[in-house]
């Protein structure tokens, strides 16, 4: 039990120093006060798995995790290959470049707007779960079923916020435009597009998401023997929780890598829009 009273001790401490950072806003404590919080809470679940012995098969605790994670980089690698490089990543590419393309024409056609769009809708509420065996049947086992169902879950949320996007002019730019006699595709260019860089931004980062998550739960509906989601199965199935977790690590990482790359582009091109404005 002293273990965990060590714990909890150490959590409140680095509570106090997390405030107490806080109220100096620079890029020092910007950094330091994540880090701390989450090594806080890490030295906690620790204590508590210590502390109160429980048995792994239920939590193992984070030195269990970074000695399986050590011991499985080999495996792990693998499974982020197939996962996050063939089914997530290329399926986002696809289903993101064809809504936004797609878009551009909608756009052109209050037929297609007014009959694409709730189409769009209902097709973006179908669980994931339902439609999964389905793609994975057509598709077949390997990634390029996983990468189907990612096209499926990006490609309406990307065409929304573009769709959105092309909206955001007000009629004073798009009455100027007609003024100079401009073309609908030089004004899609030239206005409309840096208009919906914002909007188009929002959907890329909502899909960087969706994309790993729809990646990984295709895989519990039949892969090959690799992969995160039927690595993460197959391993609950032999209680070997530590590789689980090493696995949930693995995919954290690499969403929120996803997540950064993008909002960094977005920071580099948007770097105008007033959303960016004191980001350095």
């Amino acid at each position: 039990m002293s273990i965990l009273v060590l714990g909890i001790v150490i959590w409140l401490l680095a509570w106090g120093l997390n405030v107490w950072l806080a109220k100096h806003n620079n890029r020092f404590t910007a950094f330091a006060v994540p880090i701390i919080f989450g090594a806080s809470l890490l030295v906690l679940w620790e204590c508590i798995v210590q502390g109160l012995k429980i048995p792994s098969a239920l939590l193992p605790a984070p030195s269990a995790i970074a000695a399986t994670f050590a011991d499985s980089t080999d495996i792990l690698w693998v499974d982020f290959v197939q996962t996050v490089l063939k089914g997530a990543l290329s399926g986002y590419v696809l289903g993101c470049g064809a809504a936004i393309i797609i878009a551009l024409f909608i756009e052109r056609s209050p037929f297609l707007k007014r009959g694409l769009l709730p189409i769009g809708n209902f097709v973006a509420a179908l669980p994931i779960i339902g439609m999964a065996p389905i793609l994975v049947m057509w598709f077949g086992f390997d990634w390029q079923s996983k990468a189907a169902i990612v096209v499926v879950m990006v490609f309406f949320p990307v065409l929304v916020n573009t769709m959105e996007g092309f909206q955001a002019t007000d009629a004073m730019q798009r009455d100027l435009m007609h003024t100079y006699s401009v073309n609908y595709w030089v004004s899609m260019l030239k206005l409309r597009i840096p208009a919906a860089m914002p909007f188009i931004f929002n959907g890329l980062k909502i899909a960087s998401t969706l994309a790993l998550i729809g990646a990984i739960v295709a895989e519990f509906f039949g892969s090959p023997v690799k992969g995160m989601g039927f690595r993460i199965s197959t391993s609950v199935g032999t209680l070997n929780m530590a590789l689980v977790w090493s696995e949930i690590l693995v995919a954290a990482l690499a969403g929120t890598g996803f997540y950064g790359v993008i909002a960094l582009i977005e920071r580099k091109i948007t770097f105008w829009h007033p959303s960016q404005r004191g980001k350095a």
